[in-house]
């Protein structure tokens, strides 16, 4: 049979990073190690000026990751494709690996060992809109991205968590309230499907 490029490159567990700016990298687990409770720890990551690491994650170099845009748009990538940086480097920026506009910010990314049709994603949006789909919606190959969610004018996606069908989830508001709800009682939507009121917020 054929062999692709990717039956040539090694698994492994990575560890991905993304900054506020957009800066992405991966690194190699082996880079880290334990230290005891006292220990000072070592640059991970270092940034550009007045930036700093917003997500961290490991993953396998060959799991799947999906990339959500403020945009409602989501992004698939295998873990070998983000570029591999060095401790001290500041990555690539995630425009020169994913198709977005200059005002399209990655808010959430999920790793995803499989796509398990029994495994759910919870998005909610800046405005409050709660969705609630199955992941294995997402399972696309497309490397311009597809559509998430739609979104209300001056809306945008704030967060992404998956779910195994029964979670609590608690959405908290910036001014510090916060609701709490059985993920059953959101209905698993489509994906151009734009959600349904989570929680009212103040003007």
């Amino acid at each position: 049979g054929s062999i692709d490029d990717e039956d040539l490159i090694d698994r492994e567990d990575v560890v991905i990073s993304l900054t506020h700016s957009g800066y992405i990298k991966r690194l190699p687990v082996a880079e880290y190690k334990a230290q005891g409770r006292g220990g000072k720890g070592i640059t991970a990551h270092r940034p550009k000026d007045e930036d700093y690491v917003e997500k961290m994650f490991v993953c396998s170099t060959h799991d799947p990751i999906l990339l959500f845009s403020s945009k409602g748009k989501v992004y698939s990538v295998k873990g070998y494709e983000i570029p591999e940086g060095s401790r001290t480097s500041k990555g690539v920026n995630i425009a020169n690996l994913l198709p977005i506009s200059p005002d399209e910010k990655v808010t959430s990314f999920i790793r995803v060992a499989q796509f398990d049709d029994e495994k759910y994603l919870i998005m909610v949006t800046k405005q409050g809109l709660v969705k609630r789909i199955k992941l294995n919606a997402y399972n696309t190959n497309r490397k311009g991205g597809i559509v998430a969610l739609d979104l209300n004018q001056d809306d945008e996606l704030a967060w992404v968590k998956m779910t195994e069908g029964n979670s609590q989830v608690i959405v908290a508001t910036k001014n510090g309230r916060a609701i709490r709800f059985d993920e059953n009682d959101v209905r698993p939507m489509g994906r151009n499907a734009r959600g349904v009121k989570a929680l009212t917020l103040d003007d």
